[in-house]
């Protein structure tokens, strides 16, 4: 009986009182089988852990929907075409009409779209207008719009509601905080677009990373609007916590607390309105999104989908709360969208966000510090560089008035257009409407010039661009910068071959002083990455393990060494950029050599022999197949931290204690012990 209890004691869709209810009912049959007596059933069944599940169900369908048990039928039979039939797990009949079907339950321990797909075929052949799924941890909602597609709704009705009543339902920031559906049902936003293909998008005639984008960017705009009703809930957490640290539970047993009258609906979701009138209404919410953060979108842009399949689309988002997240969700979805055969092939790859927070806590950013990401990708350094220096995380609050000086020191680069948009995108909102991520080619920099003319580039980025100029090492010239701070994960597949480009690297040429045919593309942006940086200044870098081992590679090692203290080398684990590669790489931290003690924080002086700090990862976060593997507690069920982000399970660093000291924390004791300059005692 032990082992029962504890599965049901871990199936948190149901309250403890609700668990507590079933586990007092079981009895042993004089077989030693765990029983209990069927609720609609009335007869003694064997208790196995998806019997658990129907159970609890099916007290939830009686006393919170207050269904009656004369509507209920479990086991039911469903004609699946002329030759086969299948059992649904529950089904409710209309009152009205008892041999119509109303809700099917789909109970199996099963992944989501093998239920959805399984609810969508019995909605299909019975007519039944809305499904529930369900394993006892997770649940989804649907109605059935056509014969072969369901939508996702927010809840059923009870037995004294309609349909039209649920999908008319108001549905506020409170809402979206505690109906999350990355944490109610555990899918990722990768899933959810995955799912959206599936259902419309691969046959709509659409550029699919173009309508998700839009449609992600026009989600994001609609949650950022809600400012003053985050403020609201942050001041009722200050009045009631004050400094004290809250779990999210917490957090989250304390907003349902709330009284949200007064509160604005959120519009990106459908309110039982007509496709064509929700289809408007997205459209000009787009409209807005784009006037607001300009530069992501032409002005004349729209989203190109059917008003059906968009109806589709936001039913699949609208539960989906993007901000107070460390972008780990958007990253996944992005990263699979962005242009994915052309970033494997330049080798660059979205760094996972427990690496970038392990170099971020490594190299200490401070207030008043200029920092750049020369291929910055979705920006996952800037804004986590903005997290450690301003302590706000991506969220819909208001950004303090001395933090956003701060945000406009942050810089970042990248030659993927796709990825700029998306990085402008998530500065433009962790900056406040304020970003300097640019659309430029880091190492052909002599031909800034020309693609800096272009009207379109200059509408877009030239505030940026012009504040990147005031850190030129030498005027009119974009070879030298004085930033405090780099980091980057420059792509290494590939060799560059143009001889303009080659011409203007020291690592381009031979001992001999004869130019090289090739040069590796992560090679040349070391030597950038290096003179992008003021003397004194630090450095993160990913690179290939190669670089480190292969006895071809000497010169650039003692390129590296000549020009910069090199604090520290991390071995990452091989699984760390699957699945996209399995390619070995780590990261090396430097430190430019300065002699000029006229500033402590940057003096670094010349030596020939220093201690460095070598590790390696032995916990990578993701498994063979590139998933993420997060940690669990007792039932098996996926930790979160104070944010509601769930924890990666690794070894870089504590993520702010949930975990063992890691990596990072064992570097800050070395740094401190060697009294390396930024990590005084004030840090």
């Amino acid at each position: 009986m032990e082992k029962i209890i504890e599965e049901i004691s871990c199936l948190d869709l149901f309250s403890n009182q609700e668990k507590d209810g079933l586990i007092t009912k079981i009895r042993k049959n004089d077989k030693g089988k765990n029983i209990v007596e069927c609720l609609v059933r009335k007869t003694d069944i064997v208790l196995t852990p998806e019997e658990a599940v129907r159970q609890l169900f099916l007290d939830k369908l009686i006393n919170q929907y207050k269904y009656s048990i004369d509507r209920i039928k479990v086991e039911y039979p469903i004609q699946m075409g002329s030759s086969s039939s299948k059992r649904a797990d529950i089904v409710i009949f209309e009152e009205d009409n008892p041999t119509n079907e109303y809700i099917i339950v789909e109970l199996k321990n099963s992944k989501l779209q093998e239920g959805k797909k399984q609810l969508a075929s019995y909605c299909h052949f019975t007519g039944a207008p809305m499904g529930v799924w369900t394993n006892g941890k997770k649940i989804m909602f649907f109605n059935r719009k056509d014969p072969n597609h369901i939508e996702e709704i927010l809840n059923i009705p009870n037995s004294s509601q309609t349909l039209q009543d649920i999908l008319n339902e108001p549905f506020t920031l409170k809402d979206l905080i505690l109906k999350d559906k990355i944490l109610n049902s555990r899918e990722t936003l990768k899933d959810i677009i995955k799912g959206m293909e599936d259902d419309v998008l691969a046959n709509a005639g659409v550029d699919v990373f173009e309508e998700c984008f839009k449609l992600i960017f026009t989600k994001l705009y609609d949650e950022s609007r809600k400012k003053d009703d985050k403020n609201y809930i942050n001041r009722l957490i200050k009045k009631e916590f004050g400094d004290r640290e809250i779990s999210y539970e917490q957090y989250l047993r304390f907003v349902e607390t709330i009284d949200d009258v007064g509160f604005e609906n959120l519009e990106f979701r459908k309110y039982g309105e007509t496709e064509t009138k929700l289809s408007k209404r997205i459209q000009d919410l787009f409209n807005d999104a784009k006037q607001k953060w300009q530069g992501v979108f032409k002005e004349n842009d729209k989203i190109n989908l059917t008003p059906s399949h968009l109806s589709v689309c936001v039913s699949s988002l609208q539960e989906v709360k993007l901000f107070n997240s460390n972008l780990q969700i958007i990253d996944e979805a992005f990263e699979y969208l962005v242009n994915k055969s052309s970033k494997s092939e330049k080798g660059q790859y979205f760094t996972p966000r427990h690496v970038i927070d392990m170099c971020v806590k490594m190299l200490n950013p401070k207030s008043g510090e200029y920092m750049i990401d020369t291929a910055s990708g979705s920006c996952g350094f800037p804004v986590h560089t903005i997290f450690k220096i301003t302590g706000k995380l991506f969220s819909n609050a208001d950004i303090p008035e001395n933090c956003k000086k701060d945000v406009e020191r942050i810089f970042g680069i990248d030659f993927d257009e796709k990825a700029v948009r998306v990085a402008r995108t998530l500065n433009l909102i962790a900056g406040d409407g304020n970003t300097n991520v640019l659309h430029l080619n880091t190492l052909n920099y002599n031909d800034w010039s020309e693609s800096t003319k272009d009207d379109d580039w200059i509408d877009t980025y030239n505030k940026g661009f012009s504040n990147l100029k005031k850190l030129r090492a030498e005027k009119d010239s974009n070879k030298k910068f004085n930033f405090d701070i780099l980091m980057a994960n420059p792509p290494f597949a590939g060799d560059i071959k143009e001889s303009k480009i080659l011409a203007k690297y020291d690592l381009a040429f031979k001992n001999d002083k004869k130019m090289k045919t090739a040069v590796g593309r992560d090679v040349l942006f070391i030597e950038r990455n290096l003179d992008f940086v003021r003397p004194g200044g630090r450095l993160a870098l990913v690179l290939p393990q190669g670089r480190f081992n292969n006895t071809s590679d000497k010169d650039v090692r003692e390129y590296i060494a000549s020009k910069a203290r090199i604090l520290a080398v991390v071995g990452l684990d091989v699984n760390t950029f699957k699945p996209h590669t399995g390619t070995k790489t780590s990261v090396i931290f430097l430190q430019k050599w300065n002699d000029d003690k006229t500033n402590p924080m940057y003096y670094c002086p010349k030596v020939e022999d220093y201690p460095i700090f070598f590790a390696v990862s032995e916990k990578s976060g993701k498994d063979n197949s590139g998933e993420y593997i997060y940690t669990k507690d007792e039932c098996g069920v996926q930790k979160l931290d104070k944010y509601g982000h769930y924890i990666v399970e690794h070894d870089l660093h504590n993520h702010n204690g949930d975990l063992p000291d890691g990596i990072a924390e064992a570097f800050i004791d070395f740094a401190k012990t060697e009294k390396l300059s930024f990590w005084g005692e004030e840090s």
